[in-house]
């Protein structure tokens, strides 16, 4: 199993990336979110990836961060979502707001990725939603697939609307619609206008 590549970029389009390691040229599908942190053809990559071994083919897909791949392997886990679903739903939404449309129950959010349906992304929540920390935070997962405490800034803008009132569910997916790069105080502020 390929764990990760780094090497230099040789390519991208918009939905893939080939990565030069030792002369070697290793396509990887990407997500939109990978491609827009990636550095200018000819300088240094680093990738995570995961390889999908089929009868017929080979796959590597390749992420910007141990997140997003933990993301994909939750994703592919569940009964219907493939790695062209999962990449575009992480395409669509960050590993963090990924977790919270699960925690919030979110199908909508869900559903913005192209070819994922209503009764799909209702079967991601219902699967995941235990893999998501009570209260809407998202849960960190370790490269063994454990769920770690979270302590982001969104964690504690849905505890803070949670102390407010509001119900877990509600919270999270008022905050999932936020400019999340806010400091927490504004993230709050923004989620309490959807709230209205």
């Amino acid at each position: 199993m390929i764990y990760s590549l780094r090497g230099t970029l040789l390519f991208t389009d918009p939905s893939s990336a080939v990565i030069e390691c030792g002369g070697v040229g290793y396509k990887c599908a990407v997500t939109v979110n990978t491609l827009r942190q990636l550095p200018k053809i000819g300088s240094e990559a680093m990738i995570f990836t995961y390889m999908n071994v089929r009868e017929d083919a080979v796959d590597l897909f390749g992420f910007a961060s141990e997140d997003e791949l933990a993301s994909f392997k939750l994703l592919i886990a569940v009964n219907g979502v493939g790695p062209k679903a999962a990449l575009a739903i992480l395409s669509e939404l960050t590993p963090e707001k990924l977790a919270f449309a699960i925690a919030g129950g979110d199908v909508k959010a869900i559903t913005k990725a192209p070819g994922v349906g209503p009764k799909l992304a209702q079967r991601i929540v219902l699967e995941l939603k235990d893999r998501v920390l009570p209260g809407g935070a998202p849960a960190e997962v370790n490269g063994s697939g454990t769920v770690l405490e979270g302590s982001s800034d969104l964690a504690q803008a849905v505890g803070a609307l949670v102390a407010l009132g509001y119900a877990q569910s509600e919270a999270a997916s008022a905050v999932a619609k936020t400019d999340t790069s806010q400091p927490v105080e504004q993230i709050i502020k923004d989620a309490l206008k959807h709230l209205f």
